[in-house]
């Protein structure tokens, strides 16, 4: 007994398996992660070692280069690249998709501790950390207030709002920007320290133990036991100042006597804005394959509380939600994969013109959507744009084999037979054709789920979806399909027909002899035939040539990144004047409807003389300038204005490749063996591109354009297996690393 034969002669157990098939599919749906994209990990590893006072060429020079050549001996790397800057040495060592991450931290461990007796002293040895170039925060908020001081905010933004959002379900660690944790800061006058001849070490000394908390034990009698408790902790400056550093002549010499002693933060080199407003912000990253949806909806459920504990002078403000574009995006595919569900519906009902044969073959089109999704739970898939595209592209499919069976069982049915015996005749000659179409079908697919690199990840999902779909609608064509026409087909000669169906018979009576009448014409001319099919295939070449190609298109997701570079000698102070020049021209821009700015050490941009913004878009109804490409031409003409920093505005990509970051769109890489040579070709390359493309390349031209032809704050360096020896002219190579391109960096340069 046959599969469709059984299913009809057990229509119960078939619906329980349909059923059965819908109540796992919803429940899988529910379940489902929500994303832009699939989940795309590159193991990505990241080593940070650190030596105050050292310049970038000396950590370049005694850090980098031991680590990464002890990093090169490890299998698997993808590619390496280090940055260095003052007191500070960063390694992001990619490595192959297929290299497992957590043997790949073991390999760095060993390497590191072998490297160990190569370096420098170092106040603590390097350490490393597992990343994830993708991990970009999905939702900011902005703690400010008026009235209180900074480091009474960040006081709260750390203990009473990072804390708490670390503890959510999804959240990966919680950044906090712009903190300005309190510090007692003593600036000490040289020269009264000479006249007293007190050394810095023995002012050093004095410090630590004026400021104790160690434990003084406790005292026991016959009846009670009490603890000793010390109150030698001191909290603000002028405790500090009043504390005795030492004796000289009998007087004592309290530490307001040497210099100034101050209340400031830790780090006052950095600094972090709500529009014009100072703030404490907070970015959330979220862990890979968590729910962005779900994540940021259950930290929006934290906020009312946050904001009954906070005091009324606390303003707690959302920066930016990345889950607001997701859940756009998203609803805009399940509006599509609705419509052409109904399309596909009602053309079947249009051609077919009959109640119950158009339902029977519909039935298969939400059971193979819905099952599908039970699928999709099993691989742990989430729903994203590919994977409803996925299931959008099916829809056309998973009827194909529905109307099969029902038209072959129709036809049985119209000769006279019973629908019963219609339907296991029919069914038993149509059922392997229906076996190989879905094999065929889905064969088309698989190539794509076993393809390898960054495309195949990121197609593996989409792949298996439709693979999933087009077998699971040959399953229902198989078992629900002949039985529900066994049980409610009837032939057309029995039934009455209205004027509609007479009328649109004779429609597609129309229709059947126009179609005969091109069919000859084509046979009589032959050749004019087959110039068009060669004239449609060399159409397709050359609209394929003059396409534009891209990796992934550039999404609005109403936010954009900037980056900001002041002069290698920019001050402090100097910066952040630039930083509000440029925050003051994003305040009176109508298409911009808040901001983020930071300046100051931190992440990728570990100078003082670096800054970011994180701009928040109004919706795209309410701008003045709808395109994403327009509104960034425009803002770079205006930022254009500012002298003295250089201002990157780019689109962020949903994917960025490879572990090395970029303030543009494209990046390109100079390599060399010769430091000195390096930056003179450095110089005239810079001059080469604003000559010759000063009006396309705005973004390439800020990467450099406030650097002088001296050593540049940072050193950059990418580790290559086999160098060729340096030429006496270099000549500017072809793109090693784009966030944007889907090639990522294939070998290891040497380059600062």
């Amino acid at each position: 007994m046959t599969l469709p034969e059984l299913c009809i002669k057990r229509p119960v157990m078939t619906t329980l398996l349909m059923v059965a098939t819908l109540l796992f599919g919803a429940l899988a749906y529910r379940t489902l992660p929500v994303s832009e994209l699939p989940n795309v990990d590159f193991p990505t590893i990241q080593v940070t070692a650190n030596l105050p006072g050292a310049s970038p060429e000396n950590m370049a020079s005694s850090v980098a280069t031991p680590l990464e050549a002890q990093f090169s001996t490890i299998p698997g790397i993808d590619s390496m690249t280090s940055q260095s800057s003052l007191g500070s040495t960063s390694i992001t060592i990619v490595f192959n998709l297929d290299r497992d991450i957590d043997a790949a931290a073991q390999d760095v461990q060993a390497a590191l501790a072998s490297a160990g007796r190569r370096l420098p002293p170092m106040p603590s040895p390097p350490s490393f950390r597992k990343v994830n170039p993708n991990s970009s925060p999905v939702f900011f908020l902005a703690l400010s207030s008026a009235t209180l001081p900074l480091a009474t905010v960040n006081e709260f933004a750390e203990t009473r709002l990072a804390q708490r959002i670390s503890m959510v379900d999804g959240v990966a660690q919680v950044n906090v920007f712009g903190s300005g944790k309190f510090s007692v800061r003593v600036e000490v006058d040289p020269n009264r320290l000479a006249s007293r001849g007190i050394g810095m070490d023995e002012l050093r000394r004095a410090i630590d133990q004026a400021n104790s908390n160690l434990p003084v034990g406790m005292l026991e009698g016959p009846d009670k036991a009490t603890t000793l408790q010390t109150t030698g902790q001191l909290f603000d400056a002028e405790s500090y100042a009043r504390q005795i550093i030492t004796y000289r002549n009998g007087a004592p010499v309290r530490l307001g006597d040497i210099g100034t002693v101050r209340a400031g933060a830790e780090n006052e080199r950095q600094a972090s804005w709500f529009n014009d407003a100072r703030a404490v912000v907070l970015a959330i990253q979220r862990q890979p394959g968590a729910n962005t949806v779900k994540v940021v909806s259950e930290i929006k459920a934290l906020l009312p509380g946050f904001q009954e504990s906070l005091p009324a002078s606390l303003n707690l403000d959302i920066i930016y939600d990345r889950s607001l574009s997701i859940k756009a995006s998203i609803d805009d595919v399940q509006f599509t994969l609705v419509l052409a569900a109904a399309l596909v519906v009602m053309v079947i009902f249009v051609f077919l013109r009959n109640l119950s044969a158009t339902i029977i073959p519909s039935l298969a089109l939400p059971l193979s959507v819905v099952g599908t999704f039970g699928v999709m739970y099993v691989f742990g898939f989430s729903l994203n744009n590919l994977s409803l595209m996925a299931l959008t592209l099916a829809v056309g499919f998973v009827v194909d084999d529905a109307i099969v069976m029902l038209e072959n069982i129709v036809r049985h049915i119209e000769k006279g037979e019973k629908p019963m015996a219609a339907a296991i005749k029919g069914s038993r000659e149509i059922g392997f054709t229906i076996i190989s179409m879905t094999l065929s079908l889905a064969a088309v697919f698989i190539p794509v789920v076993f393809m390898g690199g960054i495309l195949g990840r990121l197609l593996n999902e989409f792949a298996i979806t439709v693979v999933s779909a087009i077998v699971v609608s040959g399953f229902v064509s198989l078992t629900l399909t002949p039985m529900m026409c066994s049980r409610f087909v009837r032939a057309h000669k029995t039934e009455r027909h209205g004027r509609l169906y007479r009328a649109t018979e004779a429609v597609f009576d129309g229709m059947l002899k126009g179609y005969d009448v091109t069919l000859q014409w084509c046979l009589r001319h032959q050749f004019a035939v087959l110039l068009t099919f060669f004239g449609t295939i060399g159409l397709t070449a050359w609209l394929y040539v003059i396409a534009p190609k891209d990796f992934l298109p550039a999404e609005d997701t109403g936010r954009l990144s900037v980056t900001t570079e002041g002069g290698q000698d920019a001050s402090y102070e100097n910066m952040v004047r630039h930083q509000m020049a440029v925050a003051r021209i994003f305040l009176d821009d109508p298409n911009i409807e808040g901001f983020m700015s930071r300046v100051g050490g931190g992440g990728s941009r570990r100078g003082s003389n670096a800054g970011q913004f994180v701009l928040k878009l109004k919706p795209k109804a309410d701008r003045e300038i709808k395109e994403i490409r327009d509104l960034i031409r425009d803002l770079r003409r205006k930022v254009g204005r500012v002298t003295g920093m250089s201002v990157t505005i780019n689109n962020p990509p949903a994917i960025r490749i490879g572990g090395r970051s970029s303030k543009a769109e494209y990046q390109y890489t100079l390599q060399g063996l010769d430091l000195d040579q390096l930056y003179q070709t450095h110089n005239g390359s810079r001059t080469r591109w604003r000559a010759s493309q000063a009006s396309s390349t705005s973004a390439l031209t800020p990467i450099s354009r406030a650097r002088s032809s001296s050593s540049p704050s940072t050193a950059t360096r990418r580790r290559r297996s086999a160098f060729r020896p340096n030429r006496s002219r270099m000549r500017l190579p072809a793109p090693t690393a784009s966030s944007r391109s889907p090639r990522s960096s294939r070998h290891r340069s040497n380059t600062r």
